[in-house]
């Protein structure tokens, strides 16, 4: 009987401590998740000026040793990020070495940089290996331009980014070293991107009416957008082929005129978009892909003009600069 009583007594103890447990955690504040805001009318709210210079110097396709290998480690991260601080000591410099060789571009301290570094080992998340599928013959034919040729024949040889046309739209949305800024606004029925550099807005109707026809056709393309619980779903079709590739300012092989791309943003906290694209172009690619990486809003970041044409005079200089070139070499053939 005494081990019975002893056992009760302890069944009694136990029952106590878990009623007091149970009734300090209904006492204790809980932390508050964070929700998604709302517009006022309703649809999730992605309004700003947000920037990929997280992601600035991630390869777009992983290095083949890495194999599936998506994110880098702990030891990884903290090695950028002593990186990221030593470069931003170096940019705080007034001015060069003593005895620097003095070049043509811009002092570093120009470029933007990254506040963080980007987790990822590239852009491309899809397939597992990290690289974008093989080009179809046919498009590895297709004429690329050059981002700055030696000698241009004609404005051909120049990329429609390097001509102030356009970078398409991954080549907009990609992180580069300069100019990933793009500003976001709603309205009910639209939302509105407007990029940066080359300074081209995507006004994209949220209303599911259906995709122009075959002829109308541009260089970003016929854009229709929809919500999927949070996420901003776009869809893009109706581009002008043999313009733009999918690549750092639009640059590399052109895709063709079957491209598609579906784009999703997802607001994951009150300073970040997490950006997805599948890009699908049958008459390009053996397969479609995706590239994914975050875009984040940062203290004091706005978009500025980007005023590629005017006061430009490259494309003039490069061509005139070309042909005179031709003729000193004409002469001395003589």
């Amino acid at each position: 009987m005494k081990h019975r009583y002893v056992t009760s007594a302890a069944c009694l103890v136990a029952l106590f401590l878990a009623f007091q447990v149970a009734a300090e955690a209904q006492t204790k504040p809980t932390a508050k998740t964070w929700a998604a805001p709302k517009t006022p009318w309703g649809d999730p709210d992605l309004q700003g000026t947000w920037t990929s210079d997280d992601c600035i110097g991630t390869p777009m396709n992983r290095p083949a040793n890495l194999g599936e290998k998506l994110y880098l480690t702990e030891e990884e991260i903290a090695q950028r990020e002593s990186q990221l601080a030593r470069q931003a000591q170096t940019d705080r410099q007034d001015t060069v070495t003593a005895g620097q060789r003095v070049g043509t571009g811009p002092p570093g301290h120009w470029g933007e940089r990254a506040r963080r570094p980007c987790r990822q080992t590239s852009l491309v998340v899809e397939p597992k290996t990290g690289r974008a599928p093989d080009f179809l013959p046919e498009a590895r034919a297709r004429r690329t331009g050059a981002f700055e040729p030696p000698q241009p024949a004609t404005w051909e040889d120049f990329t429609f980014y390097i001509r102030c046309i356009s970078r398409g739209v991954t080549g907009s949305v990609f992180p580069v070293i300069y100019g990933n800024g793009q500003q976001i606004v709603q309205a009910p029925g639209f939302v509105t991107i407007m990029q940066e550099m080359v300074h081209e807005a995507r006004v994209i109707p949220l209303d599911r009416r259906p995709h122009t026809g075959p002829g109308v056709r541009s260089y970003m393309g016929d854009a229709r957008g929809r919500w999927e619980g949070n996420t901003l779903v776009v869809e893009t079709t109706n581009f002008i082929g043999n313009t733009t590739g999918v690549g750092a300012n639009g640059q590399g092989t052109p895709t063709s005129d079957a491209l598609t791309l579906v784009e999703r943003y997802t607001r994951v906290s009150p300073s970040e978009i997490q950006y997805e694209v599948t890009i699908n172009d049958p008459k390009t690619y053996t397969a479609p892909f995706k590239v994914a990486f975050p875009l984040t809003q940062e203290p004091g970041y706005q978009n500025f003009e980007y005023a590629c044409h005017e006061g430009n005079h490259a494309m003039f200089n490069s061509l005139s600069g070309a042909r005179a070139l031709e003729a000193e070499a004409a002469k001395t053939t003589k």
